[in-house]
């Protein structure tokens, strides 16, 4: 059955989601307007991806929000800054979040570092001093917070170099694997889902290298062989 592409039915669409949300961004009138089906598609996938409650807990999800929205500069998600302060995020923790999202975006320099003039400067572990930094700058957030939030900025970045250093701290301090995998899904929202399938080939190797133990599930996702993109040389 077709749906209602009328002026009067974009506009019943419209009322009615500013009403849900408190708020209308255009291109949910562009999607109503002319590919109603899409609209209420991805309206459903927003929901799943970003509100539905899974692994994380409110404030956890929200702490990854600020954090990557902050990184990514996506000034058009202040529906989330509402969010992080309704679950209990405050002051303290949203400067918490600031500066790990600037030293995150300066994770290029330790990598640099590691690969390139490491050699230069003998007795200095980028890795370990990468993450000193982390510890000194995200003090007042619940614990793992720093771990899920840091993954989804490098995850978003397409930074693999820290992001193998963040999953591996994120075992190391009992994160939970499911969290993390959540944490990393929201970038899916304002990166695409191609940034996404790349993080996932970042954890995958770093399964299979086996620098971390992980749950049976993952386990099984590790020894699962051939995956990656469509090979034409077949």
């Amino acid at each position: 059955m077709a749906l209602d592409r009328s002026t009067a039915g974009v506009r019943a669409v419209l009322d009615a989601l500013r009403d849900e949300r408190g708020y209308v961004l255009p291109h949910h009138g562009l999607l109503a307007a002319a590919l109603p089906e899409l609209h209420t598609a991805y309206r459903t996938t927003y929901r799943a991806l970003t509100l539905d409650r899974r692994h994380l807990s409110e404030l956890e999800r929200e702490c990854v929000w600020i954090a990557l929205l902050t990184t990514l500069g996506e000034g058009v998600g202040t529906h989330h800054v509402r969010a992080f302060h309704a679950a209990g995020g405050n002051g303290e923790m949203a400067a918490s979040l600031f500066r790990l999202s600037a030293w995150a975006s300066g994770a290029e320099v330790w990598r640099f570092l590691d690969t390139d003039w490491g050699r230069h400067f003998p007795g200095m572990d980028p890795a370990t001093a990468y993450l000193k930094g982390t510890a000194a700058l995200g003090t007042g957030l619940p614990p793992g917070v720093a771990r899920l939030a840091l993954a989804s900025i490098h995850a978003a970045r397409d930074a693999d170099w820290p992001l193998r250093i963040e999953l591996a701290a994120a075992y190391a301090e009992g994160v939970p694997e499911p969290k993390l995998a959540e944490a990393l899904s929201l970038i899916i929202w304002p990166r695409g889902v191609n940034p996404f399938v790349r993080a996932a080939g970042v954890w995958l190797s770093v399964l299979r290298e086996g620098r971390v133990a992980p749950s049976p599930p993952f386990a099984e996702w590790r020894d699962t062989p051939d995956q990656g993109a469509l090979s034409l040389e077949r």
